[in-house]
């Protein structure tokens, strides 16, 4: 008697795409990028020897956010510079940063990933050069306290 393959339960699933997402700042539209690059959580192994055991046994460690650069068109916009001169003035203001990515139309939020108490680290201006014709491509580097992730979030309503 011949076997034949068991079908794997639920249907395929097609994964999202990388190049839909914007920015929000304290929930609202900051803007749309080119890249963003460092999301990241790490949460290192401490070892740790039980009494009367000589074990070494590891248990978690606390969570460690690597700092997010977002990558973005320059633009007349100083919302972004005057946040980082602020801060390079000592005027912290820690913000709730949202990662938004949009499904393939680019109309539907898919996903959004929360970054808590944001602030500004690093600013770096773009590269000009006379004979190019690239878009003038500007970075801002955050660090963050806390990350979250939510799935289908429907748009936020004005209060």
């Amino acid at each position: 008697m011949p076997t034949t393959a068991t079908p794997q339960p639920g249907a395929p699933v097609d994964p999202y795409r990388a190049y839909n997402f914007k920015l929000l700042v304290n929930g609202v539209t900051n803007g749309h990028f080119t890249e963003v690059s460092g999301l990241e959580m790490n949460i290192p192994a401490l070892p740790y020897r039980e009494q009367g055991n000589d074990r070494i046994r590891m248990i978690p460690g606390q969570a460690e956010y690597e700092p997010v650069t977002l990558h973005f068109g320059l633009t007349a916009s100083r919302e972004l510079w005057d946040w980082v001169h602020a801060v390079a003035r000592g005027m912290v203001s820690r913000r709730n940063v949202s990662i938004v990515l949009l499904d393939a139309a680019g109309t539907t939020e898919v996903l959004r990933w929360n970054m808590i108490n944001a602030w500004p680290t690093r600013w770096r201006g773009a590269h000009l050069n006379t004979l190019g014709q690239e878009i003038a491509i500007a970075a801002l580097t955050l660090r963050y306290e806390g990350l979250e992730l939510e799935t289908g979030v429907a748009a936020p309503t004005p209060a």
